[in-house]
């Protein structure tokens, strides 16, 4: 349990091989940190389970790899390349620039339907718990929390709010899994977060 609770919250995102928030280390350094517990029910705010696909892996993986600067300067090799095909006839350069900017989507595609077959944590749910401290995020009995301040970003996708829990970690919430709570949990990170960290737009 403790090897699929790791694999399912510990995101290295720039290479896209694990799922997606932090979790407590194993062996030692595990049995060296303090247990963490639920919450008391009067002090949730709001809890969902969300559940991971290659529709949200995917969606996440577009965005983070094309707002980073080896995703941005892919894509401009690429284009460039299609541009001087262009304008010099170029078939090979043309080629070369078409594989550039495919390649990666496609690339991360498969990455993305890969993890979501392979990975058995993500054939559980996981249970996150809104309070006024943090958030709780849990699978069995792994409990692990973070705390509003502690967090380093908020943003939005079509399909996903995304809270970075640093530049490489981050918690996914489908908006699939919160439906018309959407709103209610925008609503709890502009109110928890800094709002210099919220970077979301409805």
């Amino acid at each position: 349990m403790a090897e699929e609770m790791k694999d399912l919250l510990q995101n290295n995102a720039p290479e896209h091989t694990e799922a997606v928030t932090e979790t407590a280390a194993e062996g030692t350094e595990n049995a060296e940190r303090p247990r963490v517990s639920m919450p008391a029910k009067e002090d949730i705010l709001y809890e969902v389970d969300v559940h991971m696909n290659t529709s949200v892996l995917y969606d996440y993986m577009l965005r983070h790899t094309y707002t980073s600067p080896g995703g941005l300067i892919a894509t401009i090799i690429g284009v460039f390349a299609i541009i001087f095909a262009m304008k010099n006839a170029g078939v090979l350069y043309l080629i070369a620039g078409i594989v550039i900017i495919l390649y990666l989507p496609w690339n991360l595609y498969l990455s993305a339907k890969r993890q979501a077959l392979t990975n058995e944590a993500f054939k559980k749910p996981l249970h996150y718990i809104f309070t006024k401290e943090g958030i709780y995020v849990s699978q069995g009995d792994q409990v692990e929390m973070q705390r509003w301040e502690n967090m380093h970003q908020a943003v939005a996708t079509g399909k996903s709010i995304i809270i970075y829990t640093s530049k490489v970690n981050a918690s996914i919430f489908p908006r699939a899994d919160l439906a018309e709570n959407t709103v209610t949990v925008i609503e709890l990170i502009c109110r928890y977060m800094d709002p210099k960290k919220v970077k979301i737009r409805q």
